[in-house]
């Protein structure tokens, strides 16, 4: 785990987010905090969140990019579609990935979620 990854998705952030200054939904900052700070695997979820946010990919690409098992990435991929943060266009193997309307809609409260993960960096209790 490295903080310069934390660094890169704070710049996305950003860079997706432009001028908006409306404060993001509560229910979707509650949602990015569970999945990636209350649960195992909230930095694996936080890089293909990354990854996903320079291009889509499919799953097969999201595993040789991170140097993880690709049944690993289809889990984190199932729990990113069940709570509406990635998108999946396709069928099966070849499917791609991207980054769902509502992230992107509420990519401020994502800010919030690499704060947390930063002081839990700081403190050693970040669960990979």
């Amino acid at each position: 785990m490295s903080a310069e990854t934390l660094v890169e998705v704070r710049q996305m952030i950003q860079e997706k987010s432009g001028s908006a200054t409306h404060r993001p939904d509560r229910d979707a900052r509650r949602l990015l905090l569970y999945v990636f700070t209350a649960t195992r695997g909230g930095y694996t979820r936080i890089q293909i969140i990354r990854l996903l946010s320079e291009n889509s990919m499919n799953t097969n690409q999201l595993a040789t990019e991170l140097g993880l098992d690709y049944k690993a990435i289809q889990h984190h991929i199932g729990v990113l579609e069940k709570n509406n943060l990635v998108t999946k266009i396709g069928a099966k193997y070849g499917a791609t990935l991207s980054l769902s309307n509502y992230l992107e809609a509420n990519i401020l409260a994502l800010d919030e979620v690499v704060t947390k993960l930063e002081r839990q960096l700081s403190r050693k209790i970040v669960y990979l």
